[in-house]
């Protein structure tokens, strides 16, 4: 008892002094930024059964940044444009190819990750680095990642709210949208490069098995309870905000220590459970 009494107030503490740590206002900021964005592009990726595509990316940018490693280039700068060429393939095919679009993700994704995993054994091994990347680590990130990531997550944001109606449009009913006049093709791609954009950086946070998460998740919640887009996209963004403070609290006041990505996964599966069963009740009180 006197064990649990100490490690409690230990975490207590931890809770209170962890906006004084550089490392924490980092990751705090950061992960907020990219939790808000996965969660609002997500509605749509979910709505267009489109919602692997998050996975696929991912493992594309884990090969990219195995092949940037080996010849000592900025992860990153080298992952980002490549990821978003890939988005673009993958959008194409589902368009246009016999190959569908589950059946291209699965394709490129096991190649892309296959390549990752020979780059490394060839040259640098399972490192640091490569770990980080590979399972996350968002308490690690440098100073140039961190504003790099914020001035990406800004822009996406901005973008998002700016593409707000034609992506609405283009997700519900996109036969209409084009025959509105609205170029669907083209916003279908504004939605590809987004979602691009945020699954490499949440690789850094996420790491490339468990970024996805953020994308699904958080959307397949909201829809257990509301019903219209704007609800659920609202509903989702906070929700996506709200696990990952309290996944990555948790993983930070815990006294063995947990890894952020997967405690915030895990604080997400809990509350699509929670909105799972408020979901039951709600239709065993409409049916009494």
């Amino acid at each position: 008892m006197t064990t649990f009494l100490r490690e409690y107030t230990q975490g207590v503490y931890d809770i209170l002094i962890m906006p004084e740590y550089t490392f924490m206002r980092r990751a705090l900021v950061v992960g907020l930024l990219v939790s808000l964005c996965a969660a609002l592009l997500g509605v749509s990726l979910v709505l267009k059964r489109y919602s692997m595509i998050g996975d696929g990316l991912s493992r594309v940018g884990f090969g990219t940044l195995a092949i940037a490693m080996a010849f000592n280039a900025a992860p990153l700068t080298v992952s980002i444009p490549a990821v978003v060429a890939v988005a673009f393939l993958l959008l194409r095919l589902r368009e246009n190819s016999k190959i569908k679009g589950d059946a291209a993700i699965a394709l490129i994704s096991a190649a892309s990750l296959a390549v990752g995993v020979t780059v490394i054994s060839l040259t640098t091994g399972m490192n640091t680095d490569v770990c980080n990347y590979m399972f996350g680590s968002i308490l690690s990130m440098k100073e140039w990642e961190v504003t790099l990531s914020i001035a990406l997550t800004v822009t996406v944001l901005l973008l998002y709210l700016f593409f707000f109606g034609k992506i609405f449009a283009v997700t519900f009913d996109e036969s209409f949208a084009r025959a509105t006049g609205i170029r669907a093709g083209g916003y279908n791609m504004v939605l590809a490069l987004l979602t691009a954009v945020i699954t490499v950086l949440g690789m850094r946070m996420m790491g490339a098995m468990l970024i996805s998460s953020l994308l699904i998740i958080p959307p397949l919640t909201a829809m257990r309870l509301c019903k219209k887009f704007r609800s659920v996209t609202v509903c989702s963004a906070v929700l996506s905000v709200l696990c990952f403070f309290v996944g990555l609290t948790l993983s930070f006041a815990l006294p063995r220590g947990l890894p952020t990505g997967s405690t915030v996964v895990l604080v997400n599966v809990a509350m699509f459970l929670l909105f799972w069963l408020l979901s039951l009740l709600k239709v065993r009180r409409k049916v009494i």
